[in-house]
């Protein structure tokens, strides 16, 4: 679980109660079914008519995706993984990387290692691994999308449970005891509009796209190293290539861990 995540939902929770205090209300007037209904049923619908079912039914994992911390990859434990096998290929030949492949979990590697030793062509290994990569892409994108029309959506039916509530609150026009509460409960569908779209459905969405970026990164760079590694650079060549394609602190990082060995 991305503690971090849920930190900031809960900080967004705090900023919304205190003003809500701060302003002499109560934070009971929150506790409002109609205006759930209205925001969470209604993004929902904006949601299934915008994406076909199957992507609508694949929303409980995108949700997974995004609040799951663990099993995120370390570029710079793939970069020696790059360099270790370029050792043994230099010293044993492309074969010798049979072994290593069977004990492999990271498929993407697995598969481009498995050409590589089966003699595969680089031109058609590149062209596999990087249909591969935009294929991925344009998933992680359908799925990012969902959260931002859901961002899109909510603030827009946040307006619309407003003006459902005052038609409610103007037609009992004769009760004026409860027409000032019944005004300020109207307006609390627009609260949840605002704070579903860009406390939890925007960030959602980028949070996604991020996640998305670092994967590509993290394949981009086993693919350079695979294409390197099958034309026998040398190891500190590939060395440079990939620490190239990482951050500064993340190069720094694999230098000060390198220096230590």
């Amino acid at each position: 679980m991305d503690i971090f995540l849920i930190i900031g939902i809960v900080v967004g929770l705090f900023a919304v109660s205190t003003g809500l205090l701060l302003k002499g209300a109560t934070v009971a007037i929150l506790l409002n079914g109609e205006a759930v209904i209205v925001i969470l049923v209604g993004t929902a619908a904006a949601v299934m008519n915008s994406f076909p079912k199957k992507d609508f039914l694949n929303i409980p994992k995108l949700f997974g995706v995004a609040f799951r911390e663990k099993g995120k990859e370390d570029p710079i434990e793939i970069i020696k993984q790059m360099i270790e096998m370029a050792h043994e290929t230099r010293k044993n030949g492309l074969l010798s990387l049979e072994g290593k492949i069977q004990d492999m979990s990271n498929v993407f590697m697995k598969q481009g290692l498995e050409m590589v030793v089966d003699g595969t062509e680089p031109e058609y290994i590149k062209q596999v691994l990087s249909d591969e990569i935009e294929a991925m892409e344009e998933r992680h994108r359908g799925g990012a999308s969902i959260f931002t029309t859901a961002g899109g959506a909510s603030p827009t039916l946040g307006v619309l449970g407003a003006v459902i509530g005052l038609i409610g609150a103007l037609g009992n026009l004769n009760d004026t005891a409860k027409l000032g509460e019944s005004i300020s409960a109207a307006f609390v569908a627009t609260i949840y509009g605002i704070f579903f779209g860009y406390v939890i459905w925007h960030p959602l969405s980028s949070r996604l796209k991020r996640k998305s970026h670092e994967e590509v990164s993290n394949k981009q760079i086993i693919l350079e190293g695979i294409l390197a590694i099958q034309e026998g650079k040398n190891p500190k060549t590939i060395e440079r290539k990939l620490l190239s394609m990482l951050s500064p602190k993340d190069r720094k990082k694999f230098e000060t861990a390198s220096s230590s060995n």
